[in-house]
């Protein structure tokens, strides 16, 4: 999994009150506690409950082939 310097700063820039550290992040990934299909093929949703300011944490993550890139990262009151 990775995680830029560039897709940080989006997460930082456009969710603020996301409050969690990118270590914090990262596990919600390797080890969430639901993950879903997103909108696209390539793409896979994950939640974290307890992480950050909201009762979930969402992480967004693309793949090209094995490799999941962070998309974006925010905090969610709810589980959809």
């Amino acid at each position: 999994m990775v995680l830029t310097e560039s897709a940080w700063a989006h997460v930082l820039r456009n969710h603020p009150q996301i409050e969690v550290d990118p270590a914090h992040l990262m596990t919600a990934v390797a080890s969430p506690t639901r993950r879903i299909r997103g909108r696209e093929l390539s793409e896979e949703w994950c939640y974290r409950e307890g992480f950050g300011p909201s009762r979930w944490l969402k992480v967004v993550v693309h793949y090209e082939g094995d490799v999941g890139r962070v998309a974006t990262a925010f905090p969610r009151r709810a589980f959809p």
